[in-house]
């Protein structure tokens, strides 16, 4: 039996890392709706207790308090929420490293770009993403703080400096990978570095018989209520290797701009009306900012993916290009090292079967320019055009 591991691995690692992704953000989404909906209580005889909440859920009733510091004892039994976090963001880069960095010249790297070796590209991208984190921690600690909505203006300015950046050095989709995880990568370090260790000092305060200082509480709220503005951003990015017309648009970074405004406009609306505060203007202006990002990405597709005249192209003119470029990894017993079968079930040999994929060939070739892999082959420009011309022809 010969076993390809790789495969089976880079499953094993992303279904991982959507299941512990599922559970940080439903935690992430919980505490924040708890927080917006707690309300006082006339009869609450608890010092220090900010708000009260009943819910009913699976049959039972719950009744939820919040102090606004500290309780004024420890209970026995406190859980804490911290692995959600820590398993998405280390399965996250377990997966980043074994397919952007692993295999960096086929997934990372463009040489028409900039041209770097893999070892090279490794490094770049490690120093992105500890950059990213000490600059939002950096913020966070500045002046800015005290203004939230200051304070994400600049974040999200500074995150669309490295979406250009990241977009000029690194092929689309490791440039738009690189900036969901340099989003992850502050979530999880607000997680490990601020609000877990702020809370176990609030622990070990009320331990040692001292009143904790309000301050780290704070502190701590404040980071998880960027983690929660942050969630739907990172979300599209996470699915975003899927969909060639944003990751391989030359203007990616204006997209995920204008698709991450669109996000933090929803979720600032379900925040409001989670404390009875409804304003659909918000809701309306997240579906105008979408319907916007689609037009121009639409427009700027169409621009630089427009076929040059190539004059008349023939099938028989695809299918030897095909043959050049392709058939090496899309054909029922693949010969490109590390392909025991045709990648996304897609075999390329016969007219039938090229045709019919016309339209993802034309995405993947043409708008994208990721395949070939790495571009190993050296498919030029002039075979590109050929190709979205004899694509376009039978739609």
């Amino acid at each position: 039996m010969d076993l390809d591991i790789t495969p089976w691995l880079n499953m094993a690692i992303r279904w991982l890392h959507v299941i512990a992704g599922i559970a940080w953000i439903g935690s992430s989404f919980y505490f924040i709706w708890l927080d917006n909906s707690l309300r006082p209580e006339k009869d609450e005889k608890d010092k220090g207790v900010f708000g009260a909440l009943w819910a009913v859920h699976g049959g039972g009733f719950y009744h939820k308090k919040k102090y606004l510091v500290a309780p004024d004892h420890m209970p026995d039994d406190l859980h804490w929420f911290k692995w959600e976090a820590y398993t998405t963001w280390l399965s996250g880069f377990a997966l980043l490293a074994l397919m952007y960095y692993w295999s960096a010249d086929l997934y990372l790297v463009d040489r028409s770009k900039l041209d770097m070796t893999n070892l090279q590209a490794t490094g770049l991208g490690l120093l992105v993403l500890a950059a990213g984190w000490l600059i939002y921690d950096g913020l966070c600690k500045s002046p800015l703080r005290k203004n939230n909505a200051l304070l994400g203006t600049v974040w999200f300015f500074v995150l669309l400096g490295f979406a250009y950046g990241l977009n000029l050095v690194f092929s689309g989709r490791g440039a738009v990978m690189h900036m969901g995880t340099i989003v992850g990568t502050a979530m999880a370090a607000n997680v490990f570095f601020i609000i877990i260790p702020n809370q176990r000092k609030v622990v070990a305060s009320m331990l040692a018989g001292q009143a904790p200082d309000p301050k780290l509480g704070q502190a701590a709220k404040q980071r998880s209520l960027h983690n929660n503005y942050m969630t739907l951003p990172v979300v599209l990015i996470m699915f975003s290797n899927h969909y060639p017309l944003l990751f391989g648009n030359p203007y990616n970074w204006a997209l995920l701009a204008g698709f991450a405004i669109c996000g933090m406009l929803i979720r600032h609306f379900f925040n409001r009306r989670h404390k009875n505060d409804v304003h659909y203007g918000y809701l309306v202006a997240g579906a105008a900012v979408f319907i916007a990002t689609m037009v121009f990405a639409a427009a700027s597709q169409n621009g630089f993916a427009k076929p040059q005249d190539t004059g008349a192209v023939t099938y028989t003119q695809v299918k030897a290009l095909m043959d050049t470029h392709c058939t090496m990894c899309h054909a029922t017993s693949p010969t490109y090292d590390g392909f025991d079968a045709p990648p996304a079930g897609l075999i390329l040999t016969d007219k039938a079967a090229i045709t019919a994929a016309a339209g993802r060939i034309y995405d993947q070739v043409v708008v994208a320019k990721i395949m070939p892999l790495g571009n190993e082959t050296g498919m030029t420009d002039e075979e590109r055009a050929m190709i979205g011309k004899w694509a376009q022809s039978i739609k």
